[in-house]
């Protein structure tokens, strides 16, 4: 029996991933999506949809349906020292009708895109489903070896698997570090009706780390600053040393700090600042973490994997749909990409390493007078907003992957194929 073959593979069923086989599916291109976890119910970290997001799903017709979940509409981003308060972006600014960022639970928007995203019938989602390694042949990637030792073969297949990408290790693919010099603990705490209004996406520095707020509808997740690797100091000294920092820097959370009982109700997020030299290899692409791992830093993680997937597919669904995809087709993806990213790692370093200078000198990392007198100039905090609400060189959807299924262009995009055919995926979700 012959086994089974995709136009694509897409390891990973995150932001990126997901995101990019539904608008390959739109555009007509057979794709399987593979998620190791059988759902979506875990605690992600990663919670902000921009506005570049929420428009991209207004031009997908989705953005209505989305915006039903339970959100928190974030407007100001702000940073708070034992000197004063500065907002630097006001989101409200923005002439768009998404100008704020939408908090919404990480696995609520995954649920939603996966359920739209079965609806098209060369679609297919297999939850519970681990690719543990990759088919090759000649330094080519002719597939993915499933859990279950089956082979499944793919013109191309897309590692949209995160941070701890399996699909780079088995590559043979090395990410170059760029910096990074903290970690941060993350927890939950309540939301009650009397907390601060305005309080959105904020940051509070004391003299040796600070605190991080994202708001949510009923909750707030927060983020404790600390030096690279200083966990086990930090589980040595005990709960109670991280309650005593939210509290002393946001004494408006004083009042349930208690509900921290244990580092058991803790995630600890290893900050790091990385990315690939070359995002593929002949018949394998990385996007999102998988090919560069960005800080909590602006929170637009998220909103670098939905433009690497939409780049992606922009540039790939032509060849896809012909089995025509090459080297250089996969180049350019990266190369429309890679300067954007390179930009946002580049002021990401910065941050870190006024941090670290910071931490080392026991002081608080506070604004400058610059940046006061910046943010207090007229249409400055509109223009901070703009600029991470769309990061730079923000890509658009094609038309024709608007137009919906069938629509891609008939003629490929870039020659050369070796004219393997795909079969035609199954519409509902399953395990092998």
């Amino acid at each position: 029996m012959m086994a089974a073959r995709r136009s694509c593979v897409i390891v990973g069923a995150g932001p990126g991933g997901l995101l990019l086989g539904y608008l390959l599916a739109r555009a007509g291109v057979p794709v399987t999506v593979l998620e190791t976890h059988r759902d979506f119910d875990r605690d992600f970290r990663g919670d902000s949809l921009h506005p570049y997001t929420l428009e991209l799903f207004d031009q997908l017709g989705l953005a209505g349906q989305l915006l039903q979940l339970p959100h928190h509409q974030a407007r100001y981003f702000r940073f708070h020292t034992p000197s004063g308060s500065v907002t630097t972006a006001d989101y409200g600014k923005l002439d768009t009708p998404f100008n704020y960022v939408a908090l919404m639970p990480q696995a609520r928007f995954l649920q939603f895109l996966a359920a739209e995203a079965v609806r098209w019938p060369n679609f297919e989602l297999r939850m519970g489903c681990r690719a543990r390694g990759l088919l090759e042949h000649q330094a080519a990637i002719l597939g993915v070896e499933l859990g279950s030792g089956a082979p499944l073969y793919a013109d191309l297949v897309v590692a949209a698997d995160g941070r701890y990408s399996r699909m780079r290790r088995a590559a043979g693919m090395k990410t170059t570090r760029l910096g990074a010099t903290t970690d941060l603990l993350w927890f939950r705490l309540p939301r009650h009706d009397q907390d601060p209004p305005d309080a959105d996406v904020d940051l509070f520095f004391g003299r040796h780390q600070y605190v991080g707020l994202l708001g949510g509808p009923d909750s707030w997740q927060v983020g404790v600053s600390l030096p690279k690797g200083g966990y086990p100091a930090l589980r040595d000294a005990g709960v109670a040393t991280v309650r005593d920092v939210v509290a002393g820097q946001v004494p408006w959370l004083a009042d349930r700090v208690q509900l921290l009982t244990g580092f058991d109700q803790t995630t600890l997020l290893s900050v790091d600042i990385s990315r690939l030299q070359r995002w593929w290899r002949p018949g394998l692409l990385f996007i999102g973490d998988a090919a560069h791992v960005i800080s909590p830093v602006g929170g637009n993680g998220i909103l670098m994997a939905v433009q690497d997937a939409v780049t992606a597919a922009n540039l790939l669904a032509p060849p896809l749909a012909h089995h025509a995809v090459t080297d250089e087709g996969l180049d350019r993806v990266q190369r429309r990409r890679e300067p954007a990213l390179r930009r946002v790692q580049a002021a990401q370093v910065r941050v870190e390493r006024r941090s670290a200078r910071a931490r080392r000198a026991g002081r608080p990392l506070l604004p400058t007078r610059l940046l006061r007198a910046v943010t207090a100039v007229p249409g400055a905090r509109a223009r901070a907003a703009r600029a991470n609400a769309y990061g730079p060189q923000a890509p658009t959807l094609a038309s024709w992957i608007l137009e919906g299924l069938g629509s891609c262009p008939t003629a490929p995009l870039h020659g050369g194929s070796e004219g393997r055919q795909a079969d035609q995926p199954r519409s509902s979700a399953e395990a092998p």
